[in-house]
């Protein structure tokens, strides 16, 4: 569940993007997990579902390299997209589930991102 405020838009890095709708202070938790909202499924859920489902999981959710286990963000979090120069980072130490948070300060109406090597097992995303 995102913990800040944000807002979706398009994005210069692919398609939609989460922005920031207010300034994120450097070290600020931005995203964790929270039961029974967000979703976590085992990897073999995917064998057997139409492949549009499959796609949806494919595009939308990704196998966590500490759980071992696909997450599925109820929110817009499932948006964030993937930069070499992040400004978001998981923390394992804080949570199995891992804490995202800032890597810098975050100005208001800048798009959050994440390196996906930093807390998916696949970036291919197979399952």
């Amino acid at each position: 569940m995102l913990l800040v405020p944000t807002r979706l838009a398009p994005s210069p890095i692919h398609g939609l993007g989460v922005f920031a709708a207010a300034p994120i202070a450097r070290g600020t938790p931005v995203w964790r997990f929270a039961s029974g909202l967000d979703m976590a499924f085992a990897p073999n859920i995917v064998e057997g579902l139409p492949e549009h489902v499959r796609t949806f999981f494919a595009h939308y959710g990704y196998l966590d390299r500490n759980v071992g286990r696909i997450v599925l963000c109820f929110d817009d979090a499932r948006f964030v997209n993937h930069s070499d120069r992040p400004n978001v980072a998981t923390d394992y130490a804080q949570d199995r589930y891992g804490l995202d948070v800032a890597l810098r300060d975050i100005a208001a109406g800048e798009e959050l991102t994440m390196d996906y090597a930093g807390f998916e097992e696949s970036a291919g995303r197979g399952f």
